[in-house]
């Protein structure tokens, strides 16, 4: 754990950064993705207490950030030990060289290779859950080679008893991106499996969506009704298309600069709420920005993340430190990294 001095010294130059982009009036990101420059990678390595092995613990509330790899079992086990974990939430690599970039984070390999890294990391997942847990994978298809990896993948997944799959959800995008020959692409999707036989909280599928259409008459005790007078609630539930979530983008406070395709903190807790009580042990094996450990930590669930690049794992430790000083659950227009200096190089990455 960093000392208090430095934990103040540090908080106090975020303010400070924070106060000078107010002046200028700055609304940009402070941090380019972090995947696409490799010197700025270079860069920020010496800031990361982590290397390869290594495992960071939560003294406050338990939870562990670890330098890991997510194919290996004995680096699962090591981070997991004899404790069961109730879910698992995971937004592995899509296969896809996003924005025609083929980097470190976001590569793209050949289809076999890709299912092969996958069969690993799904089956360290099954050997780490209870023997009734619910699983989760954020995955992507990429149209321009016939929507791989995510039919592909559905496919490998028939191969593990263990897991029945339960639904397919699509998290509604309000950005998105396509050309003029094609719709826009504004979906994101998540496959939902389960082991065993777990709980489902209902009650977690409900939004703040009010519902106004009235319709699906019934009769009831010799009386036509429709659906408003008979729901228990006056929003409407999620179901499987997420309309209501918001995808994040940098004029977000929960915005962490430098990591992209960072996955909404809302559909996360809605996720954990659904699947988990109190105190339970929630699992991701690809941290990115550290949004899972943030959830967990405003839901009172305990949260074990790791990733393989220890900028990932030291920003999602870092996250959870500004949240905790500040209350914010990201940087929005700050830098994760305040240590880095103003140089002619940095102006580079801001």
């Amino acid at each position: 754990m960093r000392d208090k001095t430095n934990t103040l010294s540090l908080f106090g130059n975020e303010l400070l950064m924070q106060k000078d982009e107010e002046k200028k009036g700055r609304t940009s990101e402070r941090l380019e993705r972090l995947d696409l420059h490799g010197e700025l990678h270079k860069k920020i390595l010496p800031l990361c207490r982590l290397k390869y092995g290594d495992i960071w613990e939560d003294p406050i509330n338990g939870h562990k950030v670890g330098v890991l790899d997510a194919t290996k079992q004995e680096d699962v086990k090591k981070i997991v030990g004899n404790e069961k974990v109730r879910l698992v939430v995971n937004d592995p690599p899509y296969n896809v060289a996003v924005g025609n970039a083929n980097t470190n984070a976001l590569f793209k390999i050949n289809i076999e290779k890709y299912l092969e890294f996958s069969k690993e990391w799904v089956q360290n997942v099954i050997s780490v859950t209870d023997k009734d847990a619910h699983f989760y994978i954020w995955l992507g298809a990429d149209y321009r080679d016939n929507l791989q990896p995510l039919p592909d993948f559905i496919i490998l997944m028939r191969k593990f008893k263990e897991l029945r799959p339960k639904n397919i959800i699509t998290l509604r995008n309000q950005r998105g991106y396509g050309t003029q020959k094609n719709w826009m692409w504004v979906r994101q999707e998540l496959l939902y499996y389960v082991k065993g036989n777990p709980n489902f909280n209902v009650s977690a599928e409900y939004t703040d969506i009010p519902k106004i259409l009235r319709g699906y008459y019934k009769e009831v005790n010799g009386r036509i009704t429709e659906n408003l007078e008979r729901s228990k609630s006056e929003y409407i539930r999620a179901g499987n298309v997420w309309v209501d979530i918001q995808q994040v983008f940098y004029r977000m406070e929960e915005n962490v600069p430098g990591c992209y395709a960072q996955k909404p903190l809302k559909a996360i807790e809605r996720i954990i709420l659904s699947a988990t009580d109190e105190k339970d042990l929630v699992v991701d094996f690809f941290a990115h920005s550290g949004t899972t450990l943030i959830a967990g930590e405003r839901l009172k669930r305990k949260v074990y993340t790791f990733d393989i690049d220890p900028i990932f794992a030291e920003i999602t430790i870092r996250r959870l430190e500004h949240f905790r000083r500040t209350g914010k659950t990201g940087w929005q227009w700050q830098n994760p990294f305040p240590q880095l200096k103003d140089t002619k190089e940095r102006q580079k990455w801001i």
